[in-house]
């Protein structure tokens, strides 16, 4: 899939970082879908998820669907680090490729607020949704602004990596950074750590769907003949894009690995409280036979959300059951959304 080139462009100026380091000229990358209200009551906010631009969020908008670009204005910010906005490839030195500074959920919220308050003026928020690391900052849109969003859908995230997860990130980060070529991020443009990215894909294969898919063979369904046809075809085709920076792909693993909202600033890392300050209706929506986001993660958090629950897509496509690739998956999704935006709060 080419990098879309349809994104406009928000000036952030400086942005401070969790880290201590400070994003200077920064911009994010965003689209809109709809027409926003007169009275700015209408929107929707539906972050990116790892390695992802606006256009992968598409299958959730549109005429009819709950994100209905006829009643909604659907706003689609790119995550720092995605090869958009500004990203370790998209910034000049000396702050380029590996020195890029370290971006938490909690910065790449506080960026989106800048958009929405900076440039619409909005003060509330209809509903935020995300896949995976949108789930992720779902949660943290939830957190640092309970004042503006009314209603919350992480679909296959956590609002707290756990331990298992941050296994299979530090197997990709392990995976890149191996390959000689990757000379520590300073690899050439023409010479890419290409034999890094096809380990990372490998390993994101296994971890991406679930055993029952790959024992009925559904990727056939996906127009491969065999398993590899389908590793090398879909899995290394996807990471060798060149559009995907490699060392834009470890900036964002950092952020996923380090996800949780109770660094929020006034938490003190208690994951527990920061889930319980939460306002607005939460309807979390976990793959049954995801492998690093699994059910029981969004259980545990919602024990702690006054109005949260969970509701589980069953389905044997794994965490790319909450990625918009199957349609029955993508229609239990619509529907729950809808029913949590029909909801008075």
């Amino acid at each position: 899939m080419p990098r879309p080139t349809d994104a406009e462009f928000f000036d952030l100026g400086d942005l401070p970082l969790q880290s201590g380091g400070t994003l200077r000229g920064a911009r994010l990358a965003y689209r809109t879908y709809g027409t926003l209200a007169e009275d700015r009551s209408n929107v929707i906010v539906h972050p990116t998820w790892f390695s992802a631009w606006h256009d992968a969020n598409e299958w959730s908008i549109g005429p009819g669907l709950a994100c209905d670009p006829d009643r909604y204005f659907v706003v689609v910010p790119n995550q720092l680090n995605n090869g958009l906005s500004s990203s370790p490839s998209t910034t000049p030195p000396p702050f380029d490729g590996p020195h890029f500074p370290l971006v938490t959920f909690h910065d790449q919220v506080e960026a989106q607020h800048r958009l929405l308050t900076g440039k619409w003026g909005i003060e509330t928020v209809e509903l935020v949704l995300g896949s995976s690391m949108g789930a992720g900052q779902t949660y943290q849109w939830a957190v640092s602004h309970p004042e503006m969003v009314r209603r919350a859908a992480p679909i296959v995230g956590s609002s707290r990596t756990s331990e298992h997860n941050q296994v299979f990130i530090k197997s990709l980060r392990a995976a890149l950074t191996l390959d000689p070529a990757f000379r520590g991020g300073e690899y050439a443009p023409d010479a890419r750590p290409t034999a890094g990215l096809r380990a990372f894909a490998r390993i994101y294969a296994g971890w991406g769907l679930s055993q029952a898919f790959y024992w009925g063979r559904e990727y056939r369904g996906m127009g491969f003949s065999s398993l590899e046809d389908f590793l090398v075809g879909f899995w290394e085709g996807f990471w060798l894009d060149p559009d995907r920076d490699p060392n834009n792909l470890l900036a964002m693993l950092w952020t996923w690995e380090h996800g949780d909202v109770g660094r929020t600033p006034g938490f003190d890392g208690d994951t527990e409280a920061a889930l319980r300050s939460i306002r607005c209706p939460v309807v979390a929506m976990p793959a049954r036979t995801d492998l690093y986001f699994p059910p029981e993660d969004e259980q545990w958090a919602a024990q702690f959300i006054p109005q949260g629950e969970v509701r589980v897509i069953d389905t044997t496509w794994g965490h790319f059951g909450g990625l918009g690739l199957n349609p029955a998956d993508n229609a239990f999704v619509d529907a729950n959304l809808k029913e949590l935006l029909a909801r008075p709060v």
